[in-house]
């Protein structure tokens, strides 16, 4: 498989985000739920709430992984963290191809990407997750995300 070939959405899992910046995300608890929490980390079964928390998360998500499967593949989405470089897409413009951005994880496109190339390159842009790249480049895009 070419490089070009790698850009363009198959569906399958491409990794893991291990090891990959996360995502802050701010959330509400009762009273009575945090205290619960902080019960089980001082009984020493978490090392801290982030621990617990992220961990429920988990184990929802491995309970529906089936269905987030099937929906994954049902909407083409591809599934971890996908890197757009700047040769990568000056390759598909060379090519006269275009890139439909559709993931479920981290979507990385490179710093040194223009905006110019970037909008000629990408043609539409779906990230459940999270995007990285230059504001310019977010801003160049912003008509292209739904």
């Amino acid at each position: 498989m070419d490089r070009l070939d790698r850009l363009i959405p198959s569906g399958g899992d491409r990794g893991s985000t291990r090891g990959i910046d996360s995502e802050k995300i701010t959330i509400n608890l009762g009273f009575v739920d945090l205290g619960q929490i902080d019960l089980i980390v001082a009984d020493g079964f978490y090392s801290n709430r982030t621990d617990f928390i992220r961990t429920a998360i988990r184990n929802q998500l491995a309970q529906h992984r089936d269905v987030l499967k099937e929906s994954a593949s049902r909407n083409s989405f591809d599934l971890g963290l996908h890197d757009y470089s700047r040769q990568d897409l000056q390759a598909l413009r060379d090519c006269g191809r275009t890139v439909h951005i559709r993931v479920i994880g981290l979507a990385r496109i490179a710093a040194d990407v223009t905006p110019e190339l970037a909008r000629s390159t990408i043609a539409s842009m779906r990230v459940l997750g999270a995007v990285q790249a230059s504001s310019a480049v977010k801003s160049a895009l912003a008509d292209r995300t739904f």
